[in-house]
């Protein structure tokens, strides 16, 4: 039996579907999503939360003419399949296939790219002024969740839509969580709001408003229906409402479920003159039982996670990741250091923090999608005496620059930032690979940055940043490490101490992190071919083994780095400086990503099409090396 959604190529395809219709398209696109993303991973919950919202904008409104701003995108799964990308959508994720965020490059129906939290708003603002300015007449609807009211540069945006535009559409698309469960007082704020009955009764007058004046003969009405809630809104009987303080008129809560109630309602919010509010309710996960259940799992899952036709969830072993040995090293600091606390931004279960916060409840501290406030909320903690373990994803950091530079640094504070997906993060793509935060921090005074090499290194890092005075940042991969032991007591390393793996004298090779192994392969290529190689563990970007690299450079023919971070600014960079204060004038041939964002991917294909492969450093190394030495001849003939 053909699906309606086989036939949907077109935003205009949904609208030839009848009122009746509808349902079955959602149940159809819930089946879609549960299917693919079993396969190619992606972000399930959202998506499956938002499916009835999406059909409605597309049946009420015209994209491309009209926009759509979604805050963080990860949602826009049911938008790419009504926007002629449904043929395509089992390559989401996919090496060349389409984004698992909005990409304007992809589609003239994205209108604006976003991968982080709290963009939408701003974003839309800016749209519409700029289509009053020149006096056009497209709707713009910002899409954004409630997780994104704990973004600071929302309230930023806020306070301006009803000084900068008079037609404006802000959807709330409230279903409580982000990844893990929305904490502070905006959550018990909207929380109120769905369960005051107050709000429930004027919300059922202003729905029979709202289906009284829609139609082909009522819309000419529809401004008289607003004034008629807006009576019943001001009657007294309720608390004042924060958005309708900012200049926004307030409608809800909706039943995000509701098709036909939705509908009606975008229609009548369509025909304001002035900047509107929707609060939409809606269930993240929806129509997939595991997900409702376990809804910080089912918000991104990884390929084969789940069985689509069972319904059930499949193992998987193997060593842990990072971020397990990050939050395990810290339970442990903990529990020696009563000064020990964590602080992550809404990431819980990214950083694995949801291990640390039942064992220590009291130090763990969740503040929202709030990068800016973690930092600062980090640095005021500093002063008093406490050791704040600041766990932030390496490409979230960068909006806590500022804070980084002017509250931490400035005052010589002791916060550990803790720099989740340092390096490449593949499928996500390019708004979350962490690879500019050695430029960013390498920079700055007071701070110091340490990269581990595996699992052990990097909780002997941590237990040094313990005892580190002043700030620092330790950088580690996403994903599972390469299953190294984890002594019983950590260790001191010594900060700005390299460590040397593999003697050598005519090419010296720093392999930094996650990319000492490839050194290490590269190494033995270059040895099988005569020549003498020395491999460096750098541990520390910030500051260098400068006396250590000289000393191998001196007598060396060239001197190689590794970095899974861009060239531009980053360890290469600073060896190429070291190098030159000292006066060692050596070749360097440095192995890292290039001056561009680097699109979604597997890690390894991504890594042999920018030449960060073995292959490629010993192609780039040799023309450096003048001659192979007796030495190394006979060892690799003995090898051989």
């Amino acid at each position: 039996m053909a699906r309606f959604l086989d036939s949907i190529n077109s935003p205009s395809d949904v609208k030839k579907l009848s009122l009746e219709q509808l349902p079955t398209l959602a149940q159809e696109i819930r089946e879609e999503l549960i299917s693919v993303l079993a396969k190619t991973g992606g972000h399930l919950g959202p998506n499956l939360g938002v499916v009835e919202l999406t059909i409605a904008l597309h049946t009420v409104f015209d994209t491309p003419t009209d926009n759509f701003v979604f805050d963080v995108s990860h949602q826009a799964y049911v938008h790419k399949l009504l926007t002629g990308r449904r043929d395509r959508f089992d390559t989401i994720r996919q090496p060349g296939g389409i984004n698992g965020f909005m990409l304007r490059t992809e589609s003239e129906h994205d209108c604006y790219g976003a991968g982080h939290a709290g963009t939408a708003l701003s974003a839309a603002l800016g749209m519409a002024t700029a289509r009053d300015l020149r006096g056009g007449n497209e709707h713009v609807v910002a899409l954004c969740g409630d997780a994104a009211f704990t973004c600071g540069i929302t309230y930023e945006a806020l306070n301006n839509i009803s000084s900068h535009t008079k037609r404006l559409i802000v959807i709330l698309n409230d279903n409580e969580w982000s990844i893990d469960k929305n904490v502070g007082a905006i959550a018990k704020y909207l929380n109120g709001i769905v369960t005051d009955s107050r709000y429930e009764n004027l919300h059922r007058s202003m729905e029979k408003l709202v289906q009284r004046f829609t139609g082909e003969t009522g819309k000419a009405l529809a401004l008289k229906a607003e004034g008629a809630v807006k009576g019943l809104l001001s009657t007294g009987h309720r608390p004042n409402l924060i958005f309708e303080e900012m200049g926004l008129s307030y409608y809800g809560p909706i039943d995000g479920h509701d098709l036909p109630n939705l509908i009606r309602t975008l229609d009548f919010a369509k025909h304001h003159d002035h900047p509107v509010f929707l609060h939409v309710i809606t269930q993240k996960s929806k129509g997939f039982d595991i997900g409702i259940s376990k809804q910080k799992k089912y918000h991104g899952v990884g390929p084969n996670t789940y069985d689509p036709e069972k319904g059930v969830e499949t193992t998987s072993t193997g060593p842990k990741t990072y971020s397990q040995v990050f939050a395990e090293s810290l339970v442990k600091l903990a529990d020696m250091n009563s000064k020990v606390v964590a602080i992550t931004g809404a990431m819980p279960n990214g950083t694995a923090l949801d291990i640390f916060q039942p064992k220590h409840p009291d130090k763990y501290f969740d503040v929202g999608i709030a990068e800016e406030h973690a930092v600062l909320f980090a640095a005021g903690m500093a002063t008093k005496g406490y050791k704040p373990f600041c766990a932030i994803y390496s490409t979230f950091l960068q909006r806590a620059f500022d804070q980084i530079v002017h509250d931490v640094c400035l005052q010589n504070l002791n916060v550990v930032f803790a720099m989740d997906r340092g390096g490449l993060s593949g499928d996500d793509g390019p708004t979350h690979h962490g690879l500019f935060d050695i430029s960013y921090l390498r920079c700055i005074p007071n701070m110091v940055h340490l990269v581990p090499t595996n699992e052990d290194e990097l909780s002997d890092m941590l237990f040094t940043a313990l005892h580190h005075d002043g700030p620092i940042a330790i950088r580690y991969p996403r994903g599972n490490g390469p299953g190294v032991a984890i002594k019983a007591k950590p260790e001191l390393i010594p900060i700005g101490k390299a460590e040397v793996v593999k003697h050598g004298t005519q090419a010296i090779i720093l392999g930094l992190g996650a990319l000492l192994p490839m050194a290490l392969e590269a190494a033995k290529e270059l040895e099988a071919k005569g020549f003498s190689v020395a491999v460096i563990n750098p541990r520390s970007v910030k500051p260098l083994d400068g006396q250590l690299i000289e000393f191998f450079a001196r007598s060396a023919e060239v001197v190689v780095t590794m970095e899974d971070h861009v060239l531009a600014g980053g360890f290469g960079s600073a060896v190429m400086e070291e190098l030159q204060a000292r006066g060692v004038q050596v070749p360097v041939v440095r192995i890292g990503w290039p001056d561009a964002f680097i699109e979604h991917g597997k890690p390894e294909a991504l890594r042999i099409k920018y030449g960060i492969s073995v292959q490629n450093t010993v192609e780039k190394t040799l023309p450096y090396l003048k001659k192979a030495t007796a030495t190394a001849k006979s060892e690799a003939k003995v090898v051989a």
